[in-house]
């Protein structure tokens, strides 16, 4: 017998313990009124046990595959996304993330799925100048929002000063959190151009705008985007170049047991 079978067959019959009999006669749902409530209860289980079919088959896809307005979606929104300064008229699952939709429905790899919790930074977007995690933000949250990407940050066939600065410092080396890196780096020069305050403004009441920030400013900034391959010297250098123009090399040096303990305190 299938499923929805069982459920329907249950939902007609009584088979209920008696601590279950005990609950339903002090809602005061008895005879025809429990065996309604019992269907109601077996609906509401036969959705969520069917969303995961649906769901899988429609996120699973290939971007060929998709439909431009799916028929399977369980909650359906219409959803006019500025992307890259394009308008891109979605019908999306009004659960889908910011992230998935940038990749299945408009085919922008560019931003990477990571570690799908907010941890990472590898799905760093710019929404509204503001660097946001995708893989957090609702997709239909974004309506007349300025969503910049990756793609986006070129103009006319030139690359962002920001890219140019990754790729002269070698800012990578697998190269897969490199566009949340780049991304967030774009996103906060105008943070450090209108003088916004971080963990280690050392005076709240002294915060100037065009900041040129220090190492420590941008290690902290940027402490939001993850690289496993370590390339976070060369990072902080390439953000210094078009920050300030100071080509110089960021020093380091072991930290000494003042500094560990100190961190330990924070």
């Amino acid at each position: 017998m299938k499923d929805i079978d069982k459920w329907k067959k249950n939902a007609d019959l009584d088979n209920l313990s008696d601590d279950e009999k005990m609950i339903l006669d002090e809602m005061g749902l008895s005879g025809s009124s429990r065996r309604k409530f019992l269907k109601q209860v077996s609906a509401a289980s036969l959705s969520i046990w069917a969303s995961s079919y649906f769901t899988s088959e429609l996120f699973a896809s290939n971007m060929k595959d998709l439909p431009d307005n799916p028929q399977i979606l369980l909650n359906e929104i219409k959803v006019n996304l500025r992307v890259n300064e394009m308008v891109k008229p979605l019908t999306l699952d009004s659960r889908m993330s910011l992230l998935d939709a940038l990749r299945e429905r408009l085919a922008l790899t560019g931003t990477k799925k990571g570690c799908d919790h907010g941890q990472c930074g590898a799905c760093t977007v710019i929404i509204d100048g503001k660097r946001n995690l995708s893989c957090l933000t609702l997709a239909a949250t974004c309506e007349g929002k300025e969503i910049t990407t990756v793609e986006g940050l070129a103009k006319n066939g030139e690359m962002h000063p920001m890219q140019e600065a990754f790729l002269k410092h070698d800012g990578f080396q697998c190269g897969y959190c490199t566009p949340g890196q780049i991304c967030s780096s774009v996103a906060l020069l105008e943070e450090a151009k209108n003088g916004e305050a971080s963990y280690v403004t050392e005076d709240l009441k002294k915060i100037e705008e065009n900041l040129s920030l220090s190492e420590e400013e941008i290690r902290e900034r940027m402490s939001g985007n993850i690289c496993r391959c370590g390339a976070y010297n060369n990072i902080v250098q390439a953000f210094k170049e078009v920050n300030s123009g100071n080509d110089e090399m960021p020093t380091w040096e072991f930290a000494t047991q003042e500094q560990m303990d100190k961190a330990k305190k924070a």
